[in-house]
């Protein structure tokens, strides 16, 4: 299982702007300190923590921070509706635009798709995959 994930910001203030754009509408928590953002789901009480963290934090080298190529997080929405609401709040809040939300063949038939890029250039996916909407095959253009 994965315990958490950590990107690199060089402006945390700029990427706390994007990643609050989204990361609270699918429940996450934010504590933020001199290392940095943590975001983490809220643990009911007398429950183990729902994982991954994710961490948005300066490089420890004190080099600029760098995406990874081929590296990306991904978020589950609750629906499609919710990942082109987000997709478009990050856009807002500085983000750039990786792939607009709507499906892609490569993938299965309910699984709508956005992507984009933060302020530091780390690729983020928003996702929803509940096969009560309609799918790629139901959908007109």
């Amino acid at each position: 299982m994965i315990a958490y994930v950590t990107v690199g910001a060089d402006d945390i203030a700029q990427a706390k702007r994007f990643y609050a754009a989204f990361l609270p509408a699918l429940g996450y928590g934010l504590k933020e300190g001199p290392e940095g953002l943590s975001y983490a789901l809220p643990v009911p009480q007398g429950q183990s923590a729902v994982l991954p963290d994710f961490y948005v934090k300066p490089t420890f080298d004190g080099r600029p921070a760098s995406a990874g190529n081929g590296a990306m997080v991904a978020f589950e929405a609750r629906n499609q509706s919710q990942v082109r609401d987000l997709h478009a709040a990050a856009l807002a809040a500085g983000g750039t635009d990786a792939g607009p939300p709507g499906f892609r063949a490569a993938y299965g038939p309910h699984f709508y798709v956005g992507y984009l890029r933060d302020p530091q250039g780390n690729k983020i996916a928003l996702f929803s995959s509940d096969p009560t909407e309609p799918g790629r095959d139901e959908h007109s253009a």
